[in-house]
């Protein structure tokens, strides 16, 4: 099946993917910036996420295969590749298998290497949600904040909300089917992955998911990897300290 999208402006194809209970109009701010410098930018929902398809499998093969399709569709070759902590575990996986569709791979805010799930709080909030009693998103807020306290985290989590019908809310992520495969999201890189194109691995200064420990996995999978700094950012860097992320960006592509 084919992945919902968002097609911004014309020029060379850049493909951007979100993460783990995300959507491609978090990314809708600076998609519009690099479509403005002449790229055409695809901001992509990836599999149980936005408006793309629920399906039971849900692993980082899959997710790169959805993209395989997605990109046999557009016909797009030669693409900027942009992805965000789940989104930039899908980037990793696409360009080991697909080196020839890529020109650039950009990995933000997350190793190849495996994480422990770390995901239950919000996960449980999400479940805890009576979408047959909420009527606004206040209230469900207000049940998120008994299981997240952090109010960008919660912002971030409503953006999942839509109106089904008058009156009833719900979610667009598939919930049960993340829940059931959300240990496949901290799943390492295999170990033989390689790419040997252009790299770009972006990190926050306050976040904890790219360490000094990861520099030598990063190099050993992607030889030509530049590992940067973004200052005055955590795990969000992109929404946290857009005008740098842009900068960065924009000077290695």
């Amino acid at each position: 099946m084919l992945l919902h999208s968002t097609v911004l402006g014309e020029g060379k194809p850049f493909v951007i993917l979100h993460g783990f209970l995300g959507m491609s109009d978090n990314w809708k701010t600076l998609g519009m910036q690099f479509s403005e410098s002449g790229y055409e930018v695809h901001l992509v929902d990836q599999r149980n996420h936005g408006r793309s398809f629920h399906d039971d499998a849900f692993s980082y093969e899959v997710l790169a295969e959805d993209l395989k399709f997605y990109c046999e569709y557009y016909n797009l070759q030669d693409i900027v590749l942009l992805g965000h902590s789940m989104g930039g575990k899908t980037a990793m996986m696409f360009s080991t298998l697909y080196p020839e569709l890529v020109s650039k791979l950009i990995v933000t805010d997350i190793s190849p290497r495996f994480y422990p799930v770390h995901h239950d709080a919000i996960l449980n909030g999400l479940s805890a949600i009576k979408f047959d009693e909420v009527k606004s998103r206040g209230e469900v807020d207000k049940v998120l904040s008994d299981y997240v306290q952090d109010l960008g985290t919660r912002q971030f989590l409503l953006k999942n909300l839509y109106w089904v019908e008058k009156g009833q809310l719900g979610l667009r992520i598939n919930l049960e089917g993340l829940q059931n495969e959300v240990a496949e999201v901290g799943e390492a890189l295999p170990s033989h992955a390689t790419f040997d194109g252009d790299t770009l691995f972006l990190r926050g200064d306050r976040s904890e998911y790219i360490g000094v420990g990861d520099e030598r996995i990063i190099k050993t999978h992607f030889p030509k990897a530049n590992i940067v700094t973004i200052s005055n950012a955590g795990h969000w860097l992109h929404a946290e300290n857009p005008k740098d992320f842009y900068a960065e960006v924009m000077k290695f592509v």
